[in-house]
């Protein structure tokens, strides 16, 4: 089979990984004989953090506890703040106990957490579409009064008298904001709209919508099981109306059998995926029968 493989661009990190990255890599250098700790993980990769740990920099990170609960953990050092960004608590708490900070946040969410702050002192109720438990939106939406979030229709609140801005997590797929905007405008037709979709994401959700042009038959997305953009990469391609797609952490989980058949072929990634692991994932489709290992050392 004369078999097409499209590389989907952009790929690699974006700028608020890139930047994350680079801070914590010369924080070691600046605090050689101190712990450090990230608050979280740095981004939603394991191979990120596995690549950290390495450069003896641990992650603190634990199911069903918020960034202000995981703090109790840590009692000196250095405290790196994630690239999703941090709520005015957190950091109070971590200057109360002393801790040198290191902010890694994403300037793009530091720009809606600044701008959700803005509408909250002049009055108004915030209406924030994210995801629950994500920590972009968790730095939001907990310690906030007249913040609600909204995953779904039936979470908009009623009867709100106060006026009402509408924003959400830079990382949510255009389609879903479209459909929830639409929503809450019918409750609320005097509301004020503010999409904080970042660039990366949306021009990556783009590039996916306009594979429908290029008859493709499968869909890679490459990035982390935990990686919201990745999943919404996933979730846009089955609405491209692409028949077979994989989402996968590396090229260790390629499935071969479900792209037997696939002529065209597209892989994409989400925006905290090292690009080696994309490339292994490429080099492979364009020659199988060479076995490839992943190294560590490689992906910062």
């Amino acid at each position: 089979m004369n078999r097409k493989i499209i590389k989907v661009e952009p790929q690699g990190y974006c700028g608020g990984v890139r930047q994350a990255i680079a801070k914590v890599k010369a924080c070691r250098n600046q605090y050689p004989d101190q712990p450090i700790t990230i608050l979280g993980n740095l981004v939603h990769n394991e191979y990120v953090k596995e690549a950290l740990g390495r450069l003896d920099i641990r992650t603190l990170e634990q199911k069903g506890r918020t960034r202000l609960e995981l703090l109790d953990q840590i009692n000196e050092g250095v405290v790196v703040f994630t690239a999703h960004g941090i709520s005015d608590e957190v950091r109070q708490k971590a200057i109360a106990k002393g801790l040198t900070i290191v902010d890694a946040s994403c300037p793009f969410v530091l720009q809606t957490q600044k701008i959700v702050k803005q509408k909250l002192q002049a009055g108004y109720t915030v209406f924030y579409i994210g995801k629950y438990r994500h920590p972009e939106a968790e730095a939001i939406y907990l310690h906030q009064d007249h913040v609600a979030l909204i995953t779904k229709p039936d979470d908009i609140p009623t009867a709100v008298r106060s006026p009402i801005f509408v924003t959400n997590q830079t990382t949510m797929s255009v389609l879903d904001i479209r459909d929830l905007f639409l929503a809450i405008r019918r409750y609320y037709p005097q509301a004020e709209f503010h999409d904080e979709i970042c660039n990366a994401t949306r021009v990556r959700q783009q590039a996916i919508l306009d594979l429908k042009k290029q008859n493709v038959q499968a869909l890679i997305v490459v990035g982390s099981p935990t990686s919201n953009n990745t999943a919404k990469l996933a979730e846009i391609g089955r609405l491209a109306g692409i028949r077979s797609i994989q989402r996968i952490q590396d090229v260790t989980e390629l499935d071969p059998a479900a792209i037997a058949e696939a002529e065209t072929i597209a892989v994409t990634s989400g925006a905290s995926t090292p690009p080696y692991l994309t490339q292994m994932v490429i080099d492979t489709l364009h020659h199988p029968e060479q076995k490839q290992k992943i190294h560590i050392e490689e992906i910062l």
